[in-house]
């Protein structure tokens, strides 16, 4: 039977948009320009680090704990550096606020292949939609220089909901902002258990895009795997 959908929301990271190039290769180039010499693969290792301990730490950029998600994302880039054998100050801050403007730019990010075409078609069907993203605020910022914004009715991050996927509360104010309860509504993302499992939690549809033999994750319906954005609405229009 045809899915009553009338709200999708989606994921963005590795779903809609990723970063044209390893975090170590930005960072390595941004090292370069202040004269500092270090291996990208060296700083890639050291991001998952630092990245991972301010995760645990502070969770959701530190909201609940008096951070501001600016301040959190400084911290993970001096860090990174740190341990990656760069000490000095001034450097580190000059490169951390760099790089934390450089992440707002089309120019770390690139649209995933399918998903432009996949958006028009959803909203020429007279499907609503909206972001659900454990993201910062910076996210308005890259979708609308990715040309990808005006899909949206409303785009939510982890940082304005105050609560990070796989929190169902971040679902249900998504749909109280789209009107819909969640049997009309389906959530599309790339992680089992932040974005499938935890859009099912709350009673929505949901879609896991997932590339043919990748993660042998708990077994989800194939009804419900995509292989590409593309197979998307074949699925919907079932």
């Amino acid at each position: 039977a045809m899915l009553r959908l009338r709200l999708l929301t989606w994921d963005v990271k590795d779903t809609l948009l990723r970063l044209r190039q390893p975090v170590g290769e930005s960072y390595a180039a941004e090292a370069r320009a202040h004269g500092v010499r270090v291996q990208p693969a060296a700083l890639s290792r050291s991001f998952r680090e630092a990245y991972g301990a301010q995760s645990q730490r502070f969770p959701n950029y530190g909201l609940g704990q008096g951070l501001s998600s600016h301040q959190w994302w400084v911290d993970v880039v001096k860090e990174t550096f740190r341990l990656s054998g760069v000490h000095e100050d001034g450097v580190l801050t000059s490169m951390a606020e760099k790089l934390y403007r450089d992440f707002c730019s089309a120019r770390n990010w690139e649209v995933l292949p399918g998903a432009s075409e996949t958006l028009s078609r959803c909203c020429q069907r007279g499907l609503r939609m909206g972001v659900v993203s454990n993201f910062d605020k910076r996210l308005e910022d890259i979708l609308c220089q990715c040309n990808l914004r005006h899909h949206f009715e409303f785009v939510l991050t982890s940082e304005d909901a105050g609560f990070a996927k796989p929190d169902g509360r971040i679902f249900e104010k998504a749909l109280r902002l789209g009107g819909v309860p969640p049997e009309q509504a389906a959530h599309v993302g790339d992680d089992y258990s932040r974005d499938y499992r935890a859009a099912r939690a709350v009673g929505m549809h949901s879609f896991l895009l997932r590339a043919a033999g990748e993660g042998e994750e708990p077994r989800v319906p194939p009804e419900h795997v995509l292989p590409t954005l593309s197979h998307l609405l074949a699925l919907i229009e079932k």
